[in-house]
């Protein structure tokens, strides 16, 4: 970031003794995986050191709150109630066609106020005692509630290579995108993923996998991380991220099968029906030489074992990563419609459907979003 912001951030956590050392605000549970392992490889000795946030806003996560305490790599664990713009008529008010950029422009500032303000009263800790915040996603509502606090962060990509069929922050703002990130680097409007004032550094698995990418873009390759993990961190994700660790284990113990595994990841693509649909081709193509397993996305609400009975599907929420964590775990094929992929270590293969596989289920209007933009 620039001089004058690092000046600024020293001279804050200059005053404040007492400052806490790092926290995460996560929205997925492949969020919370990440900081976890983050965690993990500083060693047993730091464990402690840094607090962790759950929001609520658009993810369930159960009593993952509970395992997280129990394994003792976090000093605290908060769940956030994050509020989305359209519990608050008054911040909505500012979110409607003006009719020409200048008005809209006003009417953006006084949305990126309202919007950060809207926060205050639901966030758990507070975050001006941490030297470090890092946040994912900050595209949703707590991005804007650090702009009007005027409080530095690390943003971290959203999802393992999540530019690479989106950008949000360009997609989000089409019209006058170079005006309007001056307007955010002065802090009058937010623009996410490292556009916005306080943004120090935006964090991504892979530079050359983004379709665009702001000047305070770092590359912290995930691999990287996990291949500093040692056995018992290992069995430490595997303990926080699986309520049913052994009773998976015997599940999908390969030695009871006449045929090798072939994994589906499910997505939380099109509409319940036509997922259904979709999901039944996927396991047609390869049931004939495998047995499939079945592992739901997170957001996923499909019953996939009363769908497909004949399958193995995994219950529980958890992101697919974690099944690099257990031991001895193999399968012949994994197969992904558009998930990236790339740090799956247990497969032999990768099959990527990719868009045009979904294309034939959905308006290519909906996923080819960056399209728009050759």
């Amino acid at each position: 970031m620039t001089s004058r912001l690092g000046l600024f951030y020293t001279e804050r956590m200059s005053d404040n003794n007492n400052s806490k050392k790092r926290i995460y605000i996560c929205h997925t549970y492949y969020h919370a995986y990440v900081a976890v392992v983050k965690e993990l490889i500083l060693g047993k000795d730091h464990y402690g050191e840094s607090d962790i946030i759950l929001s609520t806003l658009s993810n369930n996560f159960g009593n993952l709150d509970e395992r997280l305490r129990e394994a003792g790599v976090f000093g605290q664990v908060y769940m956030y109630d994050e509020k989305d713009a359209s519990t608050s008529p008054k911040v909505m008010s500012h979110h409607c066609n003006r009719g020409n950029l200048i008005a809209n422009m006003f009417q953006r500032i006084l949305y990126t106020r309202e919007l950060g303000k809207l926060q205050e009263p639901y966030i758990p800790v507070d975050l001006k005692l941490y030297k470090d915040i890092y946040v994912f996603c900050d595209s949703d509502p707590i991005g804007y509630y650090l702009n009007y606090k005027k409080i530095p962060y690390h943003a971290l990509e959203d999802g393992l290579n999540s530019g690479k069929l989106d950008d949000q922050a360009l997609l989000a703002n089409k019209r006058a995108f170079k005006f309007k990130c001056l307007l955010s680097k002065i802090g009058l409007i937010f623009i996410e993923c490292g556009y916005g004032r306080y943004c120090m550094d935006y964090e991504v698995n892979d530079i050359k996998a983004n379709h665009n990418v702001p000047p305070n873009v770092i590359e912290v390759p995930r691999r990287s991380l996990t291949d500093k993990l040692s056995s018992s961190d290992h069995d430490t994700i595997v303990r926080i991220f699986l309520e049913d660790a052994d009773e998976l284990t015997v599940r999908l113990d390969s030695s009871s099968h006449d045929k090798p595994f072939a994994m589906i990841l499910t997505e939380p693509l099109c509409e319940p029906e036509v997922r259904k649909r979709l999901f039944k081709d996927v396991i047609d193509m390869y049931k004939n030489d495998h047995d499939i397993i079945i592992k739901p996305h997170p957001r996923d609400v499909v019953d996939y074992e009363k769908e497909f009975p004949e399958c193995i599907t995994i219950k529980g929420r958890f992101p697919m990563e974690v099944m690099n964590d257990i031991k001895d775990f193999k399968v012949d094929k994994i197969v992904s419609v558009i998930t990236q992929v790339d740090n799956v270590r247990f497969a032999d293969s990768i099959e990527y459907l990719g868009l045009d596989f979904l294309d034939k289920y959905e308006d290519p209007r909906i996923h080819r979003r960056l399209d728009t933009l050759q």
